[in-house]
């Protein structure tokens, strides 16, 4: 058994307290302009940018840094065609059988259907999955830790590297997601977590009239008493 070796920790940035808040609220006003978009133009991605992105998703913390992730890129379009006809079949199938009336009605503000056009309009997907297990040089698994929730931080660095460089995203979800093992040729110990539509938005794209809630809404804080 390996044991732990220490290092100083040398690129921690401490800002002045005059300079947090100040920090703190343009991340949110850069972080709240984010919208999902299913209106994408065919504009290609300058080099180099996805995989900077992802190279941030990559530093993401991980249970015991097993690093349960794996991402693939899919620019080909005969690749992403074939994964439109395989997400609109699960699609079809969830909307007329599988999803209840009270799920329906949750998604029908967003204004979704069954038609997916955007997986094959985007210049970029990128398919994200979560290894349940490695596998060692002699064939042996190795065990992952708390593979879902590592995998659910590199994906929400990765939609804020995104974002801040100015592409606009959409997280697709079709179940089951099983045919991206098979069309991207991925192993058995992987599981699709999330497949990501990534590009421009369209000069017209329109967006849902949601809001989110109030912040009162979802925070509860516990103060030290005076």
């Amino acid at each position: 058994m390996a044991e732990a070796k220490f290092i100083p920790l040398e690129k921690y940035q401490r800002y002045p307290k005059q300079e947090m808040l100040g920090r703190a609220r343009r991340f949110h006003e850069e972080i709240r302009r984010r919208r999902t978009v299913r209106d994408f133009s065919d504009e290609s991605i300058p080099p180099g940018v996805i995989e900077e992105c992802l190279a941030a998703a990559a530093t993401a913390p991980s249970g015991a840094n097993m690093q349960p992730w794996h991402f693939v890129v899919i620019r080909d379009p005969g690749i992403k065609r074939r994964i439109r006809e395989a997400a609109e079949q699960e699609e079809q199938e969830f909307y007329e059988h599988r999803a209840s009336p009270e799920w329906l009605e949750a998604l029908r503000p967003l204004g979704t259907d069954a038609s997916k056009g955007f997986l094959e309009k985007a210049p970029c997907l990128i398919a994200i999955f979560s290894q349940k297990y490695g596998l060692l040089p002699d064939g042996r698994k190795l065990k992952h830790y708390y593979p879902g929730e590592s995998v659910g931080l590199a994906t929400g660095f990765l939609l804020a590297a995104l974002h801040h460089v100015g592409l606009a995203t959409l997280t697709h979800t079709p179940s089951p997601m099983g045919f991206l093992n098979e069309i991207l040729e991925r192993p058995r110990n992987e599981k699709p977590f999330l497949l990501l539509v990534v590009g421009y938005p369209d000069d017209d794209a329109r967006v849902p009239d949601i809001h989110r809630k109030e912040l009162k809404d979802v925070v509860s804080v516990f103060d030290k008493k005076p």
